[in-house]
């Protein structure tokens, strides 16, 4: 699977920018500011959400103008071609044409399996769960493209318990749907994540990797109970007092231990860190290849931040190897140099505050 045309309208800094893609890794290369990561996040627009910075369509649209944006893709998947064309319009929600018709966001998980890293995600194992939580959802909707669309049921449900809680209705009746409703949902979540962590510690053994494998856990907050729609009836008091839903998936954790030296991942240093993120990248992409036959695209922000130039060069094989249309960004071509004619080069650069970007 690979994009083979990229389009973009007023998206950011890029106010036309056109690329033929040929399925090779993509190396982008152009100084700080010039629009690189611009360019993919407009990538991560082929997959459901807010995208690679969760930003809202209005702060995705080009200043001053601020007419919308529109991405358009060809993404070859097997046999099959896709026109894929998503865009929004000022104060509005994104749209979306898969093949000329009208289709969901959830279509997208379904046809363009995508997986991101980005510079913020350098602290993923030291700072809050939440971000943990948004990982592992994103690697767990490439395997199971309806993920997407069981956790904003979720979430939809529990926003308007958490609405009666505020304003503290204590009629049960008014909970039990909604209550029924976040029960099924979050069963699903709970299953599909547990999935996914077989699955991604299933295809690091084993593998010829230069990267770490980590052994991974999910965790739920201390004396949480099992969840349910009954325990969230027994829960309402606590939760009233609280403001809030304090029991469930959204409050999850993932955890990850470096095997090797037994050390948790919050406690690695930046470069143990980092690589053990991109060991789970490519135990992702192997692990969708062996199953689907597809492997997901890879959005790679200064992949090269905390890498040695070895573990550089290793991180290209095996991208290549696998057959992953990494979309990668640096701030110079020496950067990518070990990648030889295995990848397309591009190059951004910044004129008057416009993106200009040059295939070579």
């Amino acid at each position: 699977m690979h994009v083979t045309r990229l389009e973009l309208s007023h998206f950011r800094t890029h106010s036309r920018t056109a690329l033929d893609l040929d399925g090779r890794p993509l190396a982008i290369f152009g100084a700080n500011g010039a629009g690189k990561t611009n360019l993919i996040e407009a990538v991560s627009m082929l997959s459901p959400g807010r995208g690679l910075r969760r930003a809202t369509g209005d702060d995705m649209a080009q200043r001053p103008a601020a007419l919308g944006w529109r991405v358009g893709a060809e993404v070859v998947r097997g046999p099959e071609t896709h026109e894929i064309d998503t865009r929004t319009a000022p104060g509005q929600g994104r749209s979306l044409r898969v093949d000329g018709k009208a289709a969901p966001q959830s279509a997208l998980g379904r046809l363009v399996p995508m997986t991101w890293l980005q510079p913020s995600m350098d602290r993923l194992w030291i700072e809050g769960a939440e971000g943990r939580r948004r990982f592992l959802d994103r690697l767990t909707l490439s395997f199971l493209p309806g993920h997407a669309e069981v956790s904003l049921a979720y979430e939809r449900a529990m926003r308007e318990r958490n609405r009666l809680l505020k304003d503290g209705v204590r009629d049960a009746g008014w909970y039990a749907a909604l209550e029924a409703r976040m029960a099924e949902a979050g069963a699903d979540i709970i299953a599909g994540r547990a999935m996914a962590v077989a699955r991604l510690q299933a295809a690091q053994e084993d593998a010829a990797t230069a990267f770490p494998v980590s052994d991974l856990a999910i965790a739920d907050p201390e004396d949480a109970p099992p969840f349910s729609a009954e325990a969230l009836a027994a829960g309402r008091g606590r939760d009233m007092a609280a403001g809030r839903t304090l029991t469930g998936p959204h409050r999850a954790d993932l955890t990850a231990v470096f095997r090797a030296k037994g050390v948790p991942a919050a406690q690695c240093s930046t470069g143990e860190q980092k690589a053990l993120l991109i060991s789970l990248i490519l135990a992702n992409g192997r692990a969708l290849r062996a199953e689907t036959g597809h492997a997901p695209l890879v959005l790679l922000d200064e992949v090269a931040a905390h890498l040695d130039a070895g573990r550089r060069a290793a991180l290209y094989d095996e991208i290549c190897a696998l057959g992953v249309q990494a979309f990668m960004t640096g701030t110079g071509p020496e950067l990518f140099d070990d990648l030889g004619d295995r990848a397309q080069r591009v190059e951004v650069r910044d004129e008057d505050g416009q993106s200009r970007v040059v295939l070579h």
